[in-house]
Formats: C-alpha cells, structure tokens, sequence
C-alpha cells in the first residue's frame, strides 16, 4: 500500500500494532500476496542480521530505554498470547517494520506520531545509488543533513523529530527497511492490558485526576531512559574493558 509520507512508493508493514479503532492490540493485517512477501522478508538472512545489527546498536547506546522495550514487550506477550513477535526476541525488541520498496523511496518531512514519544526508530537504507548525488537524511528541527550510503543505519525519535531524505539521481534504487513499536501497545500494557478509554470509562474521578498528574510527569520518565555521552563513555567502558 502507499504511504501518505511517502511519494506514491510501495510500503509493506509486518508486525504487531495497536490504535487506529482497534479494540485490543493485533498483528498488521495485508492481503494473501503482502502476507506472504513479508513473511518470506522477515526470514530472509539479509533482514535478521540488519535486525540483530540494530537490536546491538540499541542495547549498546541506549540500555535503559532498550530495557524498558524489552521488558513491556514481555508483558504485551505474556497477556496476549494470540500475538505473534515480528522476530524473536534476542533478534529484535520491536514490534513491528517497514518495507519501502521504491524503486526511488523519498519522504516528505514528517513524523511519526503514533510511535512512543520518547522511543528509537531504526532506519535502514538499501538499494543502489550515489549517496554524494542524494538519499541524504534530513532532520529539519536540529538542522542536520546527513550523508546516508546504502547499508547505513541511523537511530531516531522519530515521533520528536521532523524528518525526510534527499530524492536521488534518475535511474538509480533505494529501499529502505524501518523497524519501531507503536506507542499504543505502551500505553496497553500500562493499563494493565487495557486501552485508554476502557481505563477512563470505569475509572473513579480520584483514580482519572491521579492519572492526570502522572501524565505531567511522563515525560521525565522517558527522559531519565535516555544516557548523556559521559554515561554512555563510562557504560561501554564498564561492559568492553
């Protein structure tokens, strides 16, 4: 299917989702030829070595917050036994990708609302093109246009940050393969395997003003996950010395 942040590009996306008008969380639904393309993906040793290569990268830069995915994705699992995980766990934490199949994937700026505020979002470029004439990342709120060859991987707040790439040359290919969770599935797990509104329609008015006040203070709880370069120095010192 097109995305809408996308330039008319297929897309495919696999994996496990929640919001939308969905009642509980489910697996992304496509039609019988989508399904099996992305099942077929999903296996291919190409795509769980990128898989397993970002889960390093995320672990390594950022435990506390790769932690937290992993630990809620447990939970999400341990409730709802009908999910199905994208990859295994020791292979990926998130929820759910994206294929961009081109042939010329560009993104319009944008961002990805519906994933966690504070959450990583793995960008991968594929495909075969020069990354000196395009497929250049643009993150527009910092003012960085970043050189972006093919194999790169780049991770990002994505649901903060306003981002798109360059277009590339004529002629040439780019793909790209995205992997993230929907903040949805956080906000399930933290109500005890339930949506918002079920939460708000049987809560008491002490229990809706308490949840309002912990809603202030949720940012700071996504904030305390991330690590400042002096942490993150002492933190692989501690784990590769």
């Amino acid at each position: 299917m097109p995305s809408t942040k996308l330039l008319n590009f297929l897309t495919i996306s696999a994996g496990i989702s929640f919001g939308g008008g969905q009642k509980r969380p489910g697996v992304l639904l496509n039609n019988a030829i989508n399904t099996t393309i992305c099942a077929v993906m999903v296996m291919h040793w190409a795509i769980l070595r990128i898989a397993g290569f970002t889960n390093g990268m995320f672990a390594s830069y950022s435990p506390n917050l790769h932690s937290f995915y992993k630990h809620q994705m447990r939970r999400l699992h341990a409730a709802g036994s009908y999910l199905r995980r994208l990859f295994p766990e020791v292979i990926s934490v998130f929820a759910a990708c994206t294929f961009n199949f081109g042939p010329s994937t560009v993104t319009i700026p944008h961002v990805d609302a519906a994933n966690l505020v504070w959450g990583w979002c793995c960008i991968t470029a594929l495909g075969i093109f020069s990354p000196d004439l395009g497929g250049h990342l643009i993150l527009w709120d910092l003012g960085l246009v970043i050189r972006f060859p093919l194999g790169s991987t780049i991770m990002i707040p994505s649901a903060l940050l306003r981002h798109s790439n360059v277009a590339i040359q004529q002629g040439e290919r780019r793909y790209s393969f995205t992997q993230y969770t929907a903040g949805g599935l956080f906000r399930w797990v933290y109500n005890g395997n339930r949506s918002d509104k079920t939460v708000i329609e049987t809560a008491t008015l002490e229990e809706l003003k308490l949840r309002e006040e912990e809603k202030l203070r949720r940012w700071e709880e996504g904030l305390s996950l991330f690590m400042v370069w002096d942490e993150e120095t002492q933190n692989f010192q501690e784990r590769y010395a």
